[in-house]
C-alpha cells in the first residue's frame, strides 16, 4: 500500500478554561490515516471533537484553542511544528477547507470572481486572462451555469446552494491534495444536498484531492464515504470501512447511532440515545461513554478502554469488543 497523505498519531488538543479550572480536552489521544483520492467520515455529537480535529489539521484553533500533544504529518511534512510562514502557503495551495456556512466563507463585499481567484493567484501565481479562463472552468466544474457572467455577481445574487459550489470552486482553486469538509450540507434542502454530494464525489474522481468529510449523518456517510471513524467525547471510538460498520458495528456507541437513524416505512418511535455526553473538562476515568452505555461493566468505570484491532485499518475502543474480525 502506498504511502498516506495524511497520518494523525495521538493528537490531544485542548481550550482554555474560562472558570479557570482544568483545560477542557477537545480531541483526547485520536490516530487516523488517510490516503490519496480516499474519503473519511468523521461523525458523532456536537461537541464531539471532529471540527476540532479539522482545525488541528490546518493549525487554525479558535482563540483559547492549541494542539497540546501528538503528531499531524501530510505528505511527510510534521505540521504541528511547520513554521507559521510555511503553514500558510500549506493552506488553499495543499490542504483546502469547506465550511459548514458558505456566507462564512464568502465576504458579502467582493464578486464571486474575486474570491475563487484569490487562491489561484496566491497559491499558483495565474494572472491576466490564465486567471479569468481558470475561475470560469472551476465554475464550471462545479455546475454555475453561465460561469463568465456569474462570475461577476456577488455572493447575495447566488441561491444557498450555488454559494456552497463556489464554495467547493475556491477549495478547488489552489490545486489541494486534501479538502476537508465541515457539515458542507446542513444548510441546503435534500435535493440540492443530493447533488452537491455526486458533485463531491465527480470532482474526487477527477482530481484524485483526498476528502475528510465531518458530519452528524450516518447516511450521507454511507453515500460519500470509504471509510469511518466515530468520535465521542473527544475520542475516536470506532474506524471501519463503511460497509463493515454499517454491516457489524463494535462499539456501543456505533451501535446506539445506527439505531438512531430514522427508517422508510418504520412505524416504531425514533431512538434516542439516553443521558448527555461528559463535560470536556471533568472526563470519566474510565470511559467516556460509560454512563450511557447499556454493556458498561466494572472495567468501564475504572480504565480506559483498550484500542482493539479488528482487521487492517481497523480498530474499536471498548473493554468487551472481540478482536476477531466478522
Amino acid at each position: 500500500m502506498a504511502p498516506a497523505l495524511l497520518e494523525v498519531t495521538d493528537l490531544h488538543a485542548e481550550f482554555r478554561n474560562r472558570d479557570g479550572g482544568a483545560p477542557l480536552s477537545a480531541v483526547d489521544g485520536v490516530s487516523f490515516d488517510l490516503h490519496q483520492g480516499e474519503t473519511l467520515g468523521v461523525v458523532g455529537e456536537s461537541g464531539s471533537g471532529k471540527t476540532t480535529i479539522a482545525h488541528s489539521i490546518i493549525r487554525m484553533l479558535p482563540p483559547g484553542g492549541r494542539i497540546a500533544g501528538g503528531s499531524i504529518r501530510f505528505d511527510g511534512v510534521e505540521l504541528t511544528t511547520l513554521p507559521a510562514r510555511d503553514m500558510r502557503r500549506l493552506r488553499g495551495a495543499e490542504v483546502a477547507m469547506i465550511l459548514q456556512d458558505p456566507m462564512a466563507s464568502l465576504d458579502p463585499m467582493f464578486t464571486i470572481f474575486d474570491q475563487v481567484a484569490e487562491p489561484a493567484r496566491y497559491h499558483r501565481g495565474l494572472r491576466g486572462r490564465a486567471l479569468v479562463g481558470e475561475v470560469a472552468d472551476l465554475l464550471r466544474q462545479v455546475r454555475i451555469p453561465s460561469p463568465k457572467q456569474r462570475m461577476r455577481d456577488y455572493p447575495h445574487q447566488m441561491s444557498g446552494g450555488q454559494r456552497q459550489r463556489v464554495v467547493g470552486a475556491a477549495a478547488l482553486a489552489g490545486r489541494p491534495k486534501l479538502i476537508i469538509a465541515d457539515e458542507p450540507t446542513t444548510s441546503l434542502d435534500v435535493t440540492v444536498q443530493r447533488q452537491y454530494l455526486d458533485l463531491l464525489k465527480t470532482l474526487q474522481r477527477e482530481t484524485g484531492v483526498a476528502l475528510i468529510f465531518i458530519t452528524h449523518d450516518l447516511g450521507i456517510v454511507a453515500k460519500v464515504c470509504d471509510r469511518v471513524a466515530v468520535m465521542y467525547a473527544g475520542r475516536m471510538v470506532e474506524q471501519r470501512p463503511v460497509e463493515r460498520l454499517f454491516h457489524d458495528p463494535r462499539h456501543p456507541y456505533t451501535q446506539a447511532l445506527l439505531r438512531a437513524m430514522p427508517k422508510l416505512g418504520s412505524a416504531e418511535p425514533l431512538f434516542a440515545i439516553p443521558g448527555q455526553a461528559p463535560n470536556l473538562a471533568a472526563l470519566p476515568r474510565g470511559c467516556s461513554f460509560q454512563s450511557r452505555c447499556p454493556q458498561a461493566g466494572a472495567p468501564c468505570l475504572a480504565e480506559r478502554p483498550p484500542t482493539v484491532a479488528l482487521g487492517l485499518r481497523q480498530e474499536v475502543q471498548c473493554h468487551f469488543a472481540e478482536g476477531a474480525p466478522s
